[in-house]
């Protein structure tokens, strides 16, 4: 189901483009949307000492999506996750990374995205682009999704489903705390992969 924009190099002019029917399935979907912390996560998956993968999550966040079924190009995506709710499983750890080493939490307490642009790669597979800060650091980045689909839960919400990941340098967010290791290499990569499994429910319509 495409519920973002088709890019598509081909298609015919203006004076020539036909309006392509509404997917009435898709037109459904249409409205807004609030992310449901309690059934989505946020996170991250970065090797550690050149061994292996630590992976953590972020447990606070909030977010809005806006789908638009007839004009799928003004959807629109928007995040904020809250950097001292940090979890990898290790107190210690936390601890390191929302202090001045890494983000620096107290400082900067949130990341943030803001959706620019998305486009549908084909099938359910789609391309989200936005604005991501850390730190007071803006930069482009492009989420790869897969659309889960839609279903009405038992409590008569309308929702939708989303996955997806993303490859970042950390050091380009100014997140450059390293050490080296006695045996060559590092203790932390720059390449750092966000993960994104996203339920979102739809708002009520409002009463007439």
């Amino acid at each position: 189901m495409a519920l973002f924009n088709r890019r598509n190099n081909n298609a015919p002019s203006a004076t020539t483009a036909v309006a392509a029917p509404v997917d009435p399935a898709l037109a459904a979907l249409t409205g807004d949307y609030t992310i449901d912390p309690a059934h989505s996560s946020i996170g991250f998956t970065v090797r550690h000492a050149m061994v292996t993968n630590v992976r953590g999550t972020f447990g606070e966040h909030e977010g809005s999506l806006k789908l638009d079924g007839h004009h799928p190009a003004n959807s629109a995506a928007s995040i904020d996750v809250k950097i001292a709710s940090v979890d990898t499983g290790i107190a210690d750890r936390d601890g390191h990374l929302v202090s001045g080493d890494f983000f620096d939490a107290g400082k900067f307490p949130l990341m943030t995205f803001r959706s620019t642009q998305a486009e549908q790669l084909g099938g359910d597979k789609y391309r989200i682009t936005g604005d991501l800060t850390i730190k007071d650091v803006t930069r482009p980045l492009a989420i790869d999704l897969e659309f889960n689909g839609s279903a009405t839960d038992v409590y008569g919400n309308e929702r939708v489903g989303f996955e997806g990941s993303a490859d970042i340098l950390r050091s380009d967010w100014g997140l450059t705390w390293n050490a080296a290791l006695e045996t060559g290499g590092v203790m932390v990569s720059d390449k750092v992969k966000l993960n994104f499994d996203i339920s979102a429910v739809k708002a009520a319509a409002p009463q007439a």
